[in-house]
């Protein structure tokens, strides 16, 4: 099949988040299973875009309401992508090096849209299905059905995938001019709230759905995305897929930011070794349980709560216990949690910042992972946690609860079901009572570690979706 990928974002090219990582992985899996892979973005003016080569293959010219704007279709001659690039140059909307957060993004992401269905409309290209991810995407099924300029692509199957409904994209209806002409009885299908939103339109006008993990379709259906009744009456044509993770860039056996390798069957010497490295970088007590955060510090992590989890366990557990929050994205919670170093030296550290080498041995060096989040669409750091002997503690949320089985029920990690300073400390005391019986910590780390959340599995999940729109 030919299937064209459509996003804001996607791993190595323009990076924010899981959104990126996601489809990267995806591209490339369904490269492997002899698919033709398109994924089309837009040209940011970022360093990928400064390091590569284009080759300008067409041009158009197009209105976005009264603006006129013009266009450029890039295909990057790199190979070593796994699948075929196309990036959509627009000056004076794309011609920035962030992915978002600009007054204008509304007209940014309507005109790459419009201009990504005016190239293949005039090429004549007819791809077996269109992958839409995101709102950024959300108004091309609507598109696609009901503009009259794209009235050759209107059975092409459309495929929606959600990361997050916190992000909409909606905007006013004064805006509506923006798109080309439409059948203006089908005006409803754009609308929620007295608002136009990509999101909810490309839920209702998509031929599938899919969400990236099963708990997740459950949980925006039920109380989080202010888009429940839609989704509901929506839901027969969604399906939840829990992500992977890329098993070249995530594997202890050969991942080469380690101290020292390991695998499931010498796991406890190269956890140990890395361990003795993290801990005399951090003046941390190397024989204590590790207990670490990794990750954006938002209350969609719980990282509100962090703070208080972490003066509380060490004023209990001070001396039985090591902390190491490695955070980012919050200058008032990064403020405190750097100030308890003064207070607990010796048993808590942190740091403030990406840093890829410093979470590889994170990882690896760590006892127990925390991720008392509310809201977890997918969640990858506890199926990395797993994969590198690291114990995750979790609440049961999205793809978390998909993901990790409690010791308590024969599994492999510690689940509570509340972000609360209650629910995360007494997991910490089960942690700590499970630390200390050494032969049943070794059973449960050997386990997690034999779980396979590969992209191979996930990829055909994808492809039987499509097999049923195409046949």
């Amino acid at each position: 099949m030919e299937i064209f990928h459509i996003s804001a974002e996607c791993y190595p090219v323009a990076k924010l988040g899981d959104l990126a990582d996601g489809i990267g992985s995806l591209c490339k899996n369904q490269r492997l299973l002899g698919h033709q892979i398109k994924v089309i973005i837009p040209f940011y003016d970022n360093e990928f875009a400064k390091e590569n080569i284009y080759e300008e293959i067409y041009s158009g010219e197009l209105h976005l309401g009264w603006f006129h704007f013009t266009y450029t279709i890039l295909k990057a001659k790199t190979n070593t992508l796994g699948f075929e690039l196309f990036q959509i140059a627009i000056p004076e909307l794309f011609d920035r090096p962030n992915i978002y957060s600009y007054e204008d993004d509304t007209e940014r992401f309507v005109s790459f849209q419009i201009a990504f269905l005016d190239w293949i409309s005039k090429t004549y290209q007819k791809p077996d299905i269109i992958h839409c991810h995101e709102h950024h995407t959300g108004l091309i099924p609507f598109m696609v059905k009901h503009c009259f300029s794209f009235f050759d692509l209107k059975d092409t199957p459309t495929v929606l995938s959600i990361y997050n409904t916190k992000h909409q994209g909606a905007f006013s209806s004064d805006k509506l001019n923006y798109l080309p002409t439409f059948d203006q009885s089908k005006i409803g299908l754009l609308e929620w709230n007295g608002m136009i939103n990509p999101l909810a339109s490309a839920i209702r006008c998509v031929w599938k759905i899919t969400t990236i993990s099963p708990s997740y379709l459950d949980d925006i259906c039920s109380n989080i995305s202010g888009l429940e009744n839609l989704l509901h009456y929506e839901k027969q044509k969604a399906t939840g897929i829990l992500n992977g993770i890329d098993t070249n860039i995530w594997n202890p056996k050969i991942d080469s930011l380690l101290v020292e390798n390991y695998s499931s069957e010498n796991f406890k010497e190269g956890k140990q070794i890395n361990k003795e490295y993290i801990c005399e970088q951090f003046n941390l007590d190397v024989s204590k349980p590790l207990f670490v955060f990794i990750g954006d510090l938002t209350p969609e992590k719980g990282a509100d709560i962090l703070p208080e989890i972490c003066s509380v366990l060490l004023n209990e557990h001070s001396k039985e216990i090591n902390i190491l929050i490695l955070g980012k994205g919050n200058a008032v919670l990064e403020k405190s949690l750097q100030s308890l170093k003064n207070f607990y030296t010796g048993y808590y550290n942190s740091t403030m910042g990406y840093n890829e080498e410093l979470e590889h041995l994170v990882f690896a060096a760590a006892d127990f992972l925390l991720m008392p989040s509310r809201i977890e669409p997918c969640g990858t750091n506890q199926m990395i946690a797993l994969l590198y002997g690291t114990i995750p503690i979790v609440r049961r949320t999205g793809g978390l609860k998909d993901s990790v089985l409690d010791v308590g029920d024969g599994g492999f990690g510690i689940c509570h079901d509340q972000t609360s300073i209650f629910d995360v400390n007494h997991s910490i005391k089960r942690a700590i009572k499970l630390y200390h019986d050494a032969p049943e910590l070794d059973t449960i780390r050997k386990i997690g570690m034999k779980k396979d959340h590969s992209w191979e599995n996930v990829t055909k999940k994808y492809i039987k979706i499509y097999e049923s729109l195409t046949t």
